[in-house]
């Protein structure tokens, strides 16, 4: 099994015009960032529009993905919901498709009590045992945050063996748990904190040097990789122009690496906004194709 660790990108999901899936535009994404750096891949993950996937699209998608990227190469598949029976199937699904782990995001909208969550991972990892979990705490997306002390009890978990840390307040070492940053901006933040890596947006546009931060660190140049992780600040802000996925397939389909189209509700981006995710993405080095 994998390592979860490093550069894993956040892949984003193809869809044909008319909105139905596309598996092989996606393979091939997928195909494209392993080869230019990246360690790993999130597949259905916000970035990939979890949110509008079926339960048989995602699976689809893993598999399809693991064909074309090869075992040896880490891929999680998102798993998580609100629905604690629902997450339950989906990581047991996710687990007989090959995937190497499940990112679990903290249940969104009923708003649970921490009493809550901890027993939706235990569910989860009762079902799959053995099966890597990865905790993704995102309040801005689902109001409810797991603090360090909550998240030191899921660490308690065996199965849940790290966290997708995307809120940066809260951005630290958990005891029982590797740290990834789930923001691009708090990827060099998180390692100089120990963690292990992230899961990442921006490098799909430039997982090269993304990758270069990571080796740097690792080889102990640390100099050298806030300096570079200094001159990837633009890009880091070009993913944030309007709500995440947009601004990254935004710049994939103007790279022709993917169709542009999303599901609603998600919507492809304006022209002003895409002036200006060009203008970041140029302020940074990202070559336009």
């Amino acid at each position: 099994m994998s390592e979860i660790r490093g550069v894993i990108t956040a892949l984003a999901t193809a869809f044909h015009p008319d909105g139905e899936l596309d598996v092989d535009s996606t393979r091939k994404l997928a195909s494209r960032l392993i080869e230019a750096g990246s360690h790993g891949l999130v597949v259905a993950g916000t970035t990939g529009e979890s949110p509008t996937l079926e339960d048989d699209e995602k699976i689809e998608l893993v598999k399809g993905v693991i064909e074309e990227v090869g075992d040896e190469v880490t891929v999680i598949l998102g798993t998580g919901s609100n629905d604690t029976r629902h997450s339950v199937e989906l990581t047991k699904m996710a687990a007989e498709a090959g995937a190497d782990g499940g990112l679990i995001v903290t249940p969104y909208y009923n708003r649970p009590t921490e009493a809550g969550i901890r027993g939706h991972f235990e569910a989860i990892a009762e079902a799959s045992p053995g099966f890597p979990l990865v905790a993704y705490n995102v309040p801005s997306r689902t109001i409810v945050n797991m603090p360090p002390k909550l998240l030191a009890e899921l660490g308690q978990i065996p199965e849940v063996v790290a966290v997708k840390q995307a809120n940066d307040e809260d951005l630290g070492p958990i005891e029982g748990l590797d740290l990834l940053a789930g923001n691009d901006v708090t990827f060099l933040p998180a390692l100089k904190l120990g963690g292990v890596g992230g899961i990442l947006v921006a490098s799909h546009l430039d997982n090269g040097r993304m990758r270069t931060i990571w080796d740097l660190w690792q080889e102990g140049r640390h100099d050298e990789a806030e300096a570079l992780d200094n001159k990837l600040q633009p890009l880091y802000e070009a993913m944030g122009v309007v709500v995440n996925p947009i601004p990254v397939k935004a710049a994939l389909a103007a790279r022709g690496l993917l169709p542009p189209t999303m599901r609603l509700p998600m919507v492809e981006a304006t022209a002003q906004e895409l002036d200006a995710i060009e203008a970041l993405l140029a302020e940074a080095g990202v070559p336009a194709k």
